[in-house]
């Protein structure tokens, strides 16, 4: 029997993207995300406005789109409740956010050089994909408060160990991709991490007990 229960989100499973994005300042923010998609050399992402990622994307045009392994939860959970926006919308601090200029070393996480875009990637991401702006579409009508981004993917970064010998395809048993699901955090079918996000939205979860992981 199906019910309607009214759901207040959708978020049923999408790979967990750490968006590295140029500040105004030129300084680099880091932003994880899960409302991404792909079809051939094209990506769609779903932000939400008042986020700093929002404005750099449409300032600079461009980013570059760092897909984290499921080993890599503990950084992504350290800046899931942080902002770069210095001015923290009440929505947001409402749920716990905290604004946060030094996102990759809260992380953890290395900036490593772009060859085609000027925002860093992420060095211990297996996959960075180095990406354009083409459109931007407002959202959530009838007053907006998301944007979906379409990006080109201009340069693919793999780990070597992810890419079939003699091939251009990556292993779907070798990767291993960092899944949220309704704000918890999944990988190889099962819930990895304490997920801060999950507590922000205040989404009543009936999870096993975890021990939190050393940070990694």
């Amino acid at each position: 029997m199906h019910i309607v229960p009214g759901l207040r989100v959708l978020y049923f499973g999408t790979p967990v993207v750490l968006i590295s994005s140029r500040n105004e300042d030129g300084s680099a923010n880091l932003a994880p995300m899960s409302s991404a998609w792909w079809l051939g050399q094209s990506g769609m992402l779903g932000l939400g406005n008042s986020g700093q990622t929002t404005a750099n994307l449409r300032r600079e045009r461009e980013c570059v789109l760092n897909l984290p392994s499921s080993t890599m939860v503990g950084a992504v959970d350290r800046i899931a409740l942080t902002t770069g926006k210095r001015d923290v919308p009440e929505h947001k601090l409402a749920q716990g956010y905290r604004y946060e200029p030094e996102k990759f070393a809260l992380a953890g996480l290395t900036e490593q050089p772009s060859e085609l875009v000027r925002a860093p990637r992420v060095a211990q991401c297996p996959i960075q994909l180095e990406c354009r702006v083409v459109s931007v579409l407002p959202m959530a009508e009838p007053t907006p408060d998301c944007t979906a981004f379409q990006v080109e993917v201009l340069r693919a970064h793999v780990d070597e160990s992810l890419v079939i010998p003699g091939t251009h395809h990556v292993d779907p048993l070798g990767w291993d991709p960092l899944i949220m699901k309704f704000c918890e955090f999944f990988g190889g079918g099962r819930n990895l991490h304490p997920s801060r996000l999950a507590d922000g939205w205040q989404l009543p979860h009936r999870l096993p007990a975890l021990s939190t992981p050393k940070p990694r």
